[in-house]
C-alpha cells in the first residue's frame, strides 16, 4: 500500500533578516559617527546633528545648528545697523568669523576706536553673550597691510594689530564676557586676504584697506575645554555667593 504523499510546508520568507542586519548596522555606524564628533570635533558634531534633524527627523527644513543661529543673529544685527559695508559674517570650519574693517573700526596709526563704530560692536557682543553661546571660544585677531610704522607706542605693526586685538578683548570684557574663553592675537601684515602690492611692486590703496581688518572667530569648545571652563564658573559663582553672604553678628560680651 503506498504511502500518502506528504504535503511540504511553505518555507517562510526571511528576507526581513537582511533590512533588520541593515538597519542594525547603520544605527551603529551613526552612534559611533556621533561619538566621533563629540569627542574630537563638537561644531562638526552640530553640523551633523542639525542636518539629520532636517532631513530624518521631523521632516522640517528650518532646523539649523547654535553656530549658524548666531551668525544669522549677528547678519541681522549688521543689517539693522547699516554695517554691512563695516562688517563681514561668515562661516569656516571651526565656527562663526565676524570681520570688522579696519578703516571703519579704528583710528589710523591707533588701536582706539571710532565713537560711532563702539554701537555696532556693542550689538555683536549682546548676541555672542546669549546664554547658548557660553562654552563658546573667542578668538580676535588684528591685522595690518604691509605698510611699515615706527612710533613710540607702536614701533612696530606687530604692536600695533595687537593693540587693536586687545581693545576688542578688553571691550568684550567690560562687557562681562568671560575672559577665560578669549584670547588677543596680532598677526602684523603675516595674513593678507589680497595682496598689499601688484606684480610690480606698487602698493594697491584699495587692498592695504581691505587687509587693515579685526577676525573675531567664535566657534564652540571641546569637551575638555567645556569641562574646565565649567569648574571656572562654578568656582566664580560658589566665590561671589559666599561674598554676598552677611557677615555674622558679633558674639555678646559677657558682663561682670
Amino acid at each position: 500500500m503506498a504511502m500518502p504523499k506528504q504535503e511540504k510546508k511553505p518555507e517562510q520568507a526571511e528576507d526581513w533578516l537582511t533590512t533588520y542586519a541593515d538597519a542594525i548596522t547603520l544605527l551603529m555606524a551613526f552612534f559611533v559617527m556621533m561619538l566621533t564628533f563629540a569627542e574630537f570635533d563638537v561644531p562638526a558634531y552640530q553640523e551633523a546633528a542639525a542636518a539629520i534633524a532636517n532631513n530624518i527627523g521631523s521632516g522640517e527644513k528650518d532646523n539649523v545648528s547654535d553656530t549658524q543661529e548666531l551668525k544669522i543673529d549677528v547678519e541681522d544685527v549688521v543689517f539693522e545697523m547699516s554695517a554691512s559695508e563695516a562688517v563681514d559674517v561668515k562661516l569656516d570650519k571651526k565656527g562663526v568669523v565676524i570681520e570688522l574693517s579696519g578703516c571703519a573700526f579704528f583710528q589710523p596709526g591707533t588701536a582706539k576706536m571710532y565713537e560711532d563704530a563702539i554701537p555696532v560692536l556693542d550689538k555683536i557682543t549682546q548676541m555672542i553673550k546669549a546664554p547658548k553661546f557660553q562654552f563658546y571660544n573667542i578668538d580676535v585677531g588684528g591685522h595690518s597691510d604691509d605698510s611699515p610704522i615706527n612710533t613710540e607706542q607702536y614701533p612696530s605693526n606687530w604692536e600695533l594689530s595687537g593693540a587693536r586685538a586687545s581693545t576688542v578683548v578688553r571691550f568684550f570684557e567690560v562687557k562681562e564676557l568671560e575672559k577665560n574663553r578669549m584670547k588677543a592675537i596680532g598677526y602684523a601684515d603675516i595674513d593678507p586676504k589680497v595682496p598689499n602690492r601688484d606684480a610690480e611692486g606698487q602698493p594697491i590703496p584699495e587692498n592695504r584697506a581691505t587687509n587693515r581688518r579685526i577676525t573675531i572667530r567664535v566657534y564652540p569648545m571641546n569637551l575638555s575645554e567645556r569641562e574646565k571652563f565649567g569648574k571656572k564658573v562654578n568656582l566664580k559663582s560658589v566665590l561671589n555667593s559666599v561674598s554676598k553672604k552677611p557677615a555674622p553678628a558679633a558674639a555678646p560680651v559677657p558682663t561682670q
